[in-house]
This record gives C-alpha cells, structure tokens and sequence, in this order.
C-alpha cells in the first residue's frame, strides 16, 4: 500500500522545498510539481511532492490520519 501525506510548503530552493507536517518540517522534492509555491499545500510521497492539493482537502485527510492514529493507539 502506498501512502501519500499532505504537507504545507513553508520555502522553496531551486528544486527543493521546507515543507511541515504536523509541526515537522521535512526537505521535499518539487521534480513532479515544478508549478508549487510557498503557501500551498502537497501530496508528499517517498519525498516528492507529487501532486498540488487545497487546504480543505489537506485538512480533512490529516484529520482522518489522526484518527486512524488515535484508533490504533486504543487497540494496543
């Protein structure tokens, strides 16, 4: 199963961005979405950005993630 997360980008360089998830910030790849800024939000795989996504869609998939989280955490 491939699992793609959504980040925010904070700051480009060239071909690399600062980009947070979860008040993480991690390096990504901007190869595959050359047209991203600073403000706007990602799908990030395997440390490429690969796809441009809105806020709403970023914030609803991270709060599933949480709860996907929080659920597994209750089982143990």
């Amino acid at each position: 199963m491939c699992l793609a997360i959504p980040a925010l980008i904070k700051s480009i360089e060239d071909k690399e961005a600062e980009a947070e998830v979860g008040g993480i910030s991690r390096r990504i790849s901007l190869w595959l979405t050359p047209e991203a800024k600073a403000g706007d939000y990602v799908l990030v795989h395997t440390g490429y950005a690969i796809n441009i996504i809105d806020q709403e869609e970023a914030e609803e998939t991270l709060k599933l993630l949480e709860e996907i989280a929080e659920l597994s955490g209750e089982e143990d």
